[in-house]
């Protein structure tokens, strides 16, 4: 059964931006490396999720639903389901997402950072996860 309008509105107040639970994962896993950063940085495009200034790198923790990980990667298991109601706005929703999810990756770049991607669904394997975060930050 379909959640009313009320339903539904409170549950997506219940969506957060920052601090969520895939981004606390990672935040717990590159403190307990040793490494300390800033966080959302408002002077960086899409103020990143973890900042590591001095190294000029960045990692971004991405929601596999809210960005759309299934264009990237068609064996994602977190964003096969789609938008059941209101199509017209979710759509082009997670293209805007896309798209200035990929403006924000080159302006970064074009400034001098780098950037390691960690997709939500990558997250099942944290030893796999913690090996490509030391080999970014290491390297």
């Amino acid at each position: 059964m379909a959640a009313t309008s009320p339903q539904r509105s409170a549950i997506m107040a219940r969506i957060r931006s920052k601090d969520t639970g895939p981004e606390m994962t990672v935040r717990r896993l590159v403190h307990s490396l040793g490494y300390r950063y800033r966080l959302h940085r408002k002077d960086l495009p899409g103020k990143p999720d973890i900042v590591l200034g001095p190294r000029r790198k960045i990692i971004e923790v991405r929601g596999c639903y809210w960005h759309a990980h299934l264009r990237y990667d068609p064996t994602c298991w977190e964003a096969r389901s789609a938008a059941k109601s209101n199509v017209g706005y979710w759509g082009p929703k997670m293209d805007r997402n896309v798209a200035r999810d990929a403006e924000n990756l080159w302006k970064l770049q074009e400034m001098g950072w780098q950037v390691l991607m960690i997709w939500e669904c990558e997250l099942r394997d944290m030893k796999e996860v913690e090996k490509r975060i030391i080999d970014f930050l290491q390297a």
